[in-house]
């Protein structure tokens, strides 16, 4: 697949996910988050820039480290996605953030015009990774921090198996580099080819728990990367990928519920002074 329709299909996939995504995966991805905002290490009256934001989950506690004076600006690909973290914000009472719907790699933004550049959990869904972590370090003031977290390795993520679950009945090839970033030191790399020094990495294993088959199935396939591809199933294939699907993570069930293993890497660098 091309970039330009890898795009497309990011764009409107996380457009449909975007309902079910918060509700599948807020209490899974939230060791990531709190890591990476942990390494931004934000300080009141800092402009950051949340590239990727998602729903805002990573937003909001930004803004709020950055007040009174700071601010946030918060990126996405998906216009959903974008409306979804402004209703967020105006519901936790922030008023130091706004949205916009733009690409990673072509980010509309002025050179050197933030003080830390966020990406959490987004750079895996992006064609080109390094060109998007270049316009990160492009719009970082000298001495700007960038911090961007992945999922890990394949091997080391319990519903990985979606993937091939989705190529195997339709041709999406969405996402075909999803885990590469997060095995070894790939993400280092891309940092380094990005322009970015003083790069480092902190690898975290974690639970992804979900209470029953229903919950699990409808993360993987209604709430995630996979969305766009899956509406068009109709519901026999639905039900016959939903059975193999949980035929890769019968390993992990517990009961009537789901306990598998999930791993992440956070990486951040600094644009030279």
């Amino acid at each position: 697949m091309d970039a330009r329709l890898q795009r497309r299909v990011q764009r409107y996939g996380w457009d449909r996910a975007a309902g079910d995504y918060e509700k599948s995966w807020s209490r899974q991805l939230e060791p990531a988050q709190t890591l990476t905002l942990e390494l931004a290490d934000l300080n009141p009256g800092e402009r950051v820039l949340d590239v990727a934001c998602g729903t805002g989950l990573v937003s909001v506690p930004a803004a709020r480290a950055v007040a009174p004076t700071g601010e946030l600006v918060g990126t996405d690909i998906s216009a959903v996605m974008v409306e979804t973290a402004g209703v967020r914000c105006s519901n936790a009472g922030v008023s130091n953030a706004s949205f916009e719907r733009m690409g990673a790699e072509a980010l509309s933004l002025d050179d050197a015009s933030f003080d830390t550049t966020l990406c959490a959990l987004g750079l895996m869904y992006v064609p080109e990774p390094v060109e998007a972590l270049s316009e990160m370090r492009r719009v970082l003031r000298p001495g700007g921090r960038a911090v961007a977290s992945v999922w890990g390795a394949r091997v080391s993520c319990g519903w990985s198996g979606i993937f091939s679950v989705v190529d195997e009945r339709v041709n999406t090839e969405v996402c075909p580099m999803f885990f590469q970033l997060g095995t070894g030191a790939t993400l280092n790399r891309a940092f380094e080819q990005a322009g970015l020094t003083d790069v480092r990495s902190e690898r975290i294993s974690t639970r992804l728990t979900y209470d029953s088959e229903d919950e699990a199935l409808k993360a993987a396939f209604a709430g995630g990367p996979v969305a766009m591809a899956y509406s068009r199933f109709d519901e026999d294939l639905k039900q016959d990928a939903h059975d193999a699907y949980l035929e890769t993570i019968e390993t992990f069930r517990v009961g009537s519920a789901y306990d598998m293993p999930g791993e992440f890497v956070v990486t951040t660098g600094t644009r030279p002074i």
